[in-house]
C-alpha cells in the first residue's frame, strides 16, 4: 500500500510575527526538520502546500538537500493560483495533486501533519507507519496525554468522501463521518502536539530540538 503525506503550509505566522517555517531551530529551518523526520520508506512522496506570494518558504524548500535525506523520498510542492484560506482548502489541493499523479487506490493512505509541527519524533512516526500499515479502520489518530495529536492517517477512500464534507466544517468532520472507523492509538512522546504558533512556542520548541539533537549525537 502507498502511502502519501500532505503537509499544509500555507499560514501566515500572524501570532509569531515573522515566517516561522524559515525560522532556525538548532541549524536547521523548521520545515527542513519535519520533512528530514517524513523521509521514511514507507512514504512514498510528501506534498507541501504553500501560498505563492511565499518567497522565504519556496527559497529554502528549494535550497533543501532532500536527496540526500532519503533518496527513496520525494517532496512535491504545490502553490496554488489561489491562496488557500484554511486548512481544508490546502489539504484538498495536496490530495488532488497526489490524485492526479499516481491514482491512488482505496486502500492506500494519506497522512496528514501541519507544516508548523517540525520535532516529530521519529520512532513515533515509525510507530504509527507500522500501526498503519496493519490495521483496519480509516483512520489512525495518535494521542498523548489525552490529547490528539499528528500525523493522522486516513486510508484514501476518505478523500472521496471531502465532495459530503459541509462547507462550515474542518477535516475533524471525516472522524465522525457515516461508515468511517477510527482508532486511536498512544504514544509515549508528546511531540505529536507540539505545534509552533508563537514565540513562547519557539522557545519551547527550540529547546526540545536542542536536546534531541544532543542525545542524536551521543556516541
Amino acid at each position: 500500500m502507498a502511502l502519501f503525506a500532505i503537509v499544509p503550509a500555507a499560514g501566515l505566522s500572524r501570532r509569531m510575527g515573522q515566517p516561522k517555517l524559515v525560522m532556525d531551530l538548532a541549524g536547521k529551518t523548521v520545515i527542513e526538520r519535519l520533512l528530514t523526520t517524513l523521509s521514511h520508506p514507507a512514504i512514498t512522496e510528501t506534498v507541501v502546500v504553500f501560498r505563492q506570494g511565499d518567497s522565504d518558504l519556496s527559497e529554502a524548500l528549494s535550497s533543501l538537500p532532500f536527496s540526500g535525506v532519503n533518496p527513496s523520498s520525494r517532496i512535491y510542492t504545490v502553490q496554488p493560483e489561489v491562496d488557500p484560506p484554511d486548512m481544508r482548502t490546502s489539504v484538498e489541493y495536496g490530495l488532488e495533486a497526489v490524485r492526479s499523479r499516481h491514482s491512488p487506490q482505496p486502500d492506500d493512505g494519506w497522512l496528514l501533519i501541519p507544516a508548523d509541527h517540525p520535532v516529530l519524533d521519529h520512532d513515533v512516526l515509525a510507530e504509527l507507519i507500522e500501526a498503519w500499515q496493519t490495521t483496519d479502520e480509516e483512520i489512525l489518530i495518535p494521542r498523548h496525554g489525552g490529547k490528539s495529536g499528528h500525523p493522522t492517517f486516513f486510508r484514501w477512500s476518505t478523500a472521496n468522501r471531502l465532495a459530503e464534507m459541509p462547507d462550515d466544517k474542518g477535516l475533524n468532520w471525516l472522524r465522525t463521518a457515516p461508515g468511517i472507523r477510527v482508532r486511536e492509538l498512544p504514544v509515549s512522546s508528546d511531540s505529536i502536539l507540539l505545534d509552533l504558533d508563537t514565540p513562547e512556542d519557539y522557545q519551547r520548541i527550540l529547546l526540545r530540538a536542542e536536546s534531541t539533537d544532543r542525545r542524536t549525537d551521543q556516541p
